[in-house]
């Protein structure tokens, strides 16, 4: 009687398994993966928060040391995120790793590249695009608020990074602190067209610069206020047709007619 080898089980290498903790702690549900996810979010709150001060903080003596020790930061948490994604070269081809990976290139040549450091106020826009960002809060029942959300964090980029080019290009010789403010005077009154004139940019770029700011500033208010003010609608995607919003107490999705199961928003 022929007696045929057992199979040898498969066993896990330590890099698959590594990979499997990552996913499970940047999409799991466990308490566990969320609390990690919460510190995830608290810490790029904190490194966003840095980087709209960081045009005026360039001259300290720490601020090279803060910077590599949030480049070291983001290098972790790049490599995380990728090796937590199912396709990493589908993940490095999205607009937020993209993102990222341009901002730790000025973190990690912050002499080469300190004129575009106001840049890195982008990482806000990706955080807000970022599912370890929006998955507690859609388990806690906060899906709803996402386009408001993240209408508001486009303004609020916007506003950002236009005072962190109009401060780097326009007020930054000597001006500090101060100067910072009157880049961000301006870009307020350039997107809310209010336009008092106490502050302007010289030149025919300063004058294209304030044209682009108003033009930008009113596409993102009226986003804005169509995100507040339409009716209510649930994040709920639809399995068929991908339809991602729906009237919260809708039967079947308007596109295609599937049958839909929403939740109620107390579950």
């Amino acid at each position: 009687m022929d007696e045929r080898p057992a199979t040898a089980p498969q066993t896990r290498t330590g890099p698959h398994m590594l990979r499997e903790r990552l996913r499970l702690l940047y999409h799991g549900h466990t308490p566990g993966a969320l609390r990690f996810q919460y510190a995830v979010m608290a810490v790029d709150l904190l490194i966003v928060a840095f980087f709209v001060a960081s045009p005026v903080l360039q001259k300290r003596p720490s601020f090279l040391w803060i910077d590599y020790s949030i480049a070291t930061l983001l290098v972790l948490d790049i490599t995380a995120r990728a090796l937590a994604s199912k396709d990493i070269p589908r993940w490095l081809r999205q607009p937020t790793s993209i993102v990222d990976i341009f901002i730790l290139l000025t973190l990690l040549l912050p002499l080469w590249l300190a004129n575009l450091g106001f840049l890195r106020v982008l990482r806000l826009w990706s955080l807000s695009r970022s599912g370890v960002f929006w998955r507690p809060l859609i388990r806690r029942g906060y899906g709803q608020w996402r386009e408001v959300v993240q209408s508001v964090v486009n303004l609020i980029s916007f506003l950002f990074v236009v005072t962190g080019f109009i401060y780097t290009f326009f007020f930054r010789e000597g001006s500090g602190f101060t100067g910072y403010i009157d880049a961000l005077y301006f870009t307020v009154t350039s997107m809310t067209t209010t336009g008092y004139g106490d502050i302007l940019l010289p030149g025919p770029w300063g004058k294209l610069t304030a044209v682009v700011i108003m033009l930008a500033g009113i596409t993102l208010f009226i986003r804005l206020g169509q995100a507040v003010f339409r009716p209510n609608k649930v994040w709920h995607p639809c399995p068929q047709c991908g339809l991602q919003r729906h009237d919260p107490d809708a039967v079947h999705c308007k596109a295609c007619g599937y049958m839909l199961k929403i939740p109620d928003s107390d579950d």
